[in-house]
């Protein structure tokens, strides 16, 4: 299973004008529920993905409905990052997936979640802490309107902000190297 590197997040991963990313879940440690007598945690990290069925991954919203991206004809990526659960979906195929598009972009909907069938599942009760062993297969991941996880998040980010996103970069890549440029000439005097 691919995980993605930090460069590999900063790029726009599908060329299209309806472009939308996130992350559907991630590795830190969150309130799944808020009991009287205190919370219950969940937590997930990247090992649990190892061999996870992501064969045809679905998009909706609120894990109902329509579909709005899929796997299987390229409108949907899935994949393990060294955050989390890592998506980029092309939302320009159906009335129903553009209209998700105007919601994500004017900040309507900017939370996400998925659908899951877990392996072996751990309960620490003094740390009040579910884990995962493994995940068998992931069903979905939606754009939500009350995540489980508030971590989580989606949203909108077009050509012109990719491409600034790269040029930063390498602004950076430069300065620093302009900076050991001169810290070898001060170390050399």
């Amino acid at each position: 299973m691919p995980v993605l590197t930090q460069q590999e997040q900063n790029k726009k991963r599908i060329n299209s004008d309806f472009y939308v990313e996130g992350f559907a879940a991630n590795y830190e440690r969150y309130i799944l529920f808020d009991f009287d007598d205190g919370p219950i945690y969940e937590q997930f990290q990247k090992e649990n993905f190892r061999n996870t069925d992501m064969s045809d991954v679905i998009m909706q919203y609120d894990h109902s409905g329509r579909v709005l991206a899929r796997m299987s004809n390229k409108t949907l990526i899935v994949e393990v990052s060294d955050s989390g659960l890592f998506m980029a979906a092309d939302l320009s195929k159906t009335d129903a997936s553009r209209g998700m598009y105007s919601d994500i972009s004017t900040g309507m909907v900017t939370k996400m979640s998925w659908a899951f069938l877990p392996g072996e599942v751990d309960y620490d009760p003094e740390q009040r802490l579910i884990t995962y062993k493994n995940i068998r297969k992931i069903y979905d991941v939606s754009a939500v309107s009350l995540p489980a996880n508030d971590t989580t998040s989606i949203g909108t980010r077009s050509f012109i902000t990719a491409q600034m996103e790269f040029v930063r970069a390498k602004v950076r890549e430069a300065a620093k190297k302009r900076l050991a440029l001169k810290l070898m000439l001060a170390l050399s005097e």
